[in-house]
């Protein structure tokens, strides 16, 4: 039994009135010795279930993320005018609204603006779609390649994907515990701003939880990320709705508060109605749909998320002009050139 761990566990476990958050080196310790297996798994599964009723702070998932530098692997910087937007997406998918993030991450890359995403298989607590299956339904099979093979399509194509079951196999023990458990501990919270990249990024981070908004900033600002952008998407995600106005924090050179901005899907003509998720196949029909630049729910969803993504990059000057912009990359072919440069299935890199 790990006698340092098992003071870390009596810090946070203690109860309602006597725990005790951890120091961020604590945190560090803490979150290495689980993914090293340096802790028992008894003692790990009580931290995960004590740490999620406590609460996380902001300095702990500073540390986590520490750790993660640490023993996690890390695509290298590229030449790119622009830093690159690493979208924190919950691995443990979608199960009720039709996610369009990869169609966004095709259409910036097509604009010229650098994407890195992360995530593994379906995972618990939700098991819904993961991005890898969609990937996969496109054509595009990322769990095939080595960190080297994927930091070659990132320089090739604009787009890097970081499969954590092939680039980072020390976090697979963990997911078990999460399974047990049935809750989502703060592990999941911390991925959503992991950042995989070893250059200037621009952090994009989904939530559900106004509070969660204040962690990630704490966590962002300790580790010296200056730049990020925090989405109340769906199902937690960084896809803006269409059903509610998108409430969006905005990362400010000169205020250590958060700019505020709500953006109002009927403001730019848009209706109020989310596309629900149907089956795998169906999603991959109706996203084939819009890399050909046709009409429909779906492409409004994409045009809605595009427009604020060129916008956000710097690549167009206002939401008009961005929902203008993607229309103009969809029909024109160029999205759906942007995925044929990607290693396809029966293609090697």
């Amino acid at each position: 039994m790990s006698n340092i761990f098992r003071e870390l566990l009596k810090k946070v476990g203690s109860g309602s009135h006597t725990s005790e958050s951890l120091t961020r080196a604590e945190a560090v310790a803490a979150m290495k010795m689980m993914l090293l297996g340096e802790a028992k798994p008894a003692q790990i599964g009580a931290f995960l279930i004590a740490h999620r009723i406590k609460r996380p702070t902001g300095e702990e998932l500073a540390g986590m993320l520490d750790a993660y530098d640490q023993l996690g692997p890390k695509l290298q910087p590229i030449d790119a005018a622009r830093p690159v937007m690493v979208l924190g997406i919950p691995y443990d998918g979608r199960t009720r609204t039709a996610p369009i993030n990869i169609i966004t991450a095709l259409l910036l890359a097509a604009a010229g603006q650098p994407v890195v995403m992360h995530g593994g298989d379906r995972f618990p607590t939700k098991y819904g779609l993961p991005l890898i299956e969609i990937w996969q339904g496109l054509g595009v099979d990322w769990t095939t390649l080595s960190l080297a093979q994927t930091q070659q399509v990132f320089e090739q194509t604009g787009i890097g994907f970081v499969y954590t079951p092939q680039h980072f196999p020390l976090t697979q023990k963990l997911w078990e515990y999460r399974d047990q458990l049935g809750k989502r501990p703060p592990l999941a919270t911390m991925e959503l701003i992991w950042c995989p990249y070893a250059g200037d990024a621009h952090i994009i981070a989904g939530f559900v939880h106004p509070p969660t908004e204040a962690m990630f900033q704490v966590a962002l600002g300790l580790r010296g990320t200056r730049k990020y952008t925090f989405v109340k998407g769906l199902e937690g995600s960084c896809d803006l709705p269409r059903d509610r106005t998108a409430i969006i924090g905005l990362s400010s050179t000169n205020s250590q508060e958060l700019e505020r901005l709500q953006l109002a899907p009927r403001d730019y003509g848009f209706t109020t109605k989310n596309v629900p998720l149907g089956t795998t196949e169906e999603l991959i029909t109706d996203f084939q749909a819009v890399l050909a630049g046709k009409p429909g729910e779906l492409m409004q969803t994409a045009l809605w998320n595009g427009g604020f993504y060129l916008w956000l990059s710097g690549i167009c000057p206002d939401m008009t002009s961005g929902i203008a912009k993607a229309e103009e990359l969809f029909i024109s072919g160029a999205v759906a050139n942007q995925l044929l440069l990607l290693p396809l299935s029966n293609q090697k890199v």
